[in-house]
């Protein structure tokens, strides 16, 4: 599968709506939000253990991370676990109706998680952002379950995040959250004392097979997650 960006692992100066998403000057805040303040804080009140990074040394963007979600932990752990290199530009997909409603959240995830809004009955995000993205050669980290899971347990899957993949062209990387519901349940702002153990599993790319269709290649996604999350409990 190829890459719909002209030079993958190095995003152009974007189009007007997508500059903040590519500014180098962005970036740079952006770098030492997420791994000078967030990362250590994250890691000093959890044991983190990071599997398979070795799966991505090769990767490049424009790519998709799709994982499972129950926690507000969930998006730090991928950011701090994946290498700086694919976390320079990547634009995580967050609820428009929550994260957006307010100016100073809206600033702290755009700090934060290069954050870009999705509506969350799917990717229609005001505006609908992630193909121009994807475009811009700025990779995207997406739950597809829509929300965080109450119990825990992995929801079904939307087939948006798959839709994009085949109409970008571009690979997803599945990965596997253990223990941070447990870690951070949805009622707590705060995690649990005793730094709970948490491992986040990164899996080999999925690329889409000549002629699949949403569908399939969505069910294949969201199998692989359940089996890295089901090899780790």
């Amino acid at each position: 599968m190829r890459s719909m960006h002209p030079n993958p692992g190095s995003p152009s100066a974007g189009t007007a709506r997508t500059h903040r998403y590519t500014s180098p000057g962005h970036a740079a805040a952006r770098w030492f939000a997420q791994r000078v303040l967030l990362k250590p804080l994250v890691w000093s009140l959890i044991g983190v253990r990071v599997r398979g990074r070795e799966n991505v040394d090769s990767l490049q963007a424009p790519f998709i991370v799709v994982a499972n979600h129950s926690s507000h932990l969930d998006a730090p752990l991928i950011m701090g676990a994946l290498p700086s290199r694919l976390t320079r530009h990547l634009a995580a997909g967050a609820a428009a109706d929550y994260f957006f409603d307010v100016w100073w959240r809206k600033g702290l995830t755009a700090l934060f998680f290069n954050a870009f809004p999705i509506e969350r009955t799917g990717l229609r995000g005001r505006p609908n952002m992630a193909p121009e993205l994807l475009a811009d050669g700025v990779p995207l980290l997406l739950f597809p379950e829509g929300t965080r899971s109450s119990d825990g347990t992995i929801a079904r899957f939307k087939a948006g995040a798959a839709a994009l993949c085949l109409s970008a062209e571009v690979p997803c990387v599945p990965i596997a959250l253990v223990g941070a519901s447990e870690a951070m349940p949805r009622n707590r702002s705060w995690p649990v004392r005793g730094r709970p153990a948490v491992e986040v599993v990164i899996g080999e790319p999925i690329y889409a097979e000549k002629g699949e269709s949403v569908r399939p290649l969505a069910q294949r996604i969201e199998a692989r997650v359940r089996e890295l999350y089901g090899n780790h409990t």
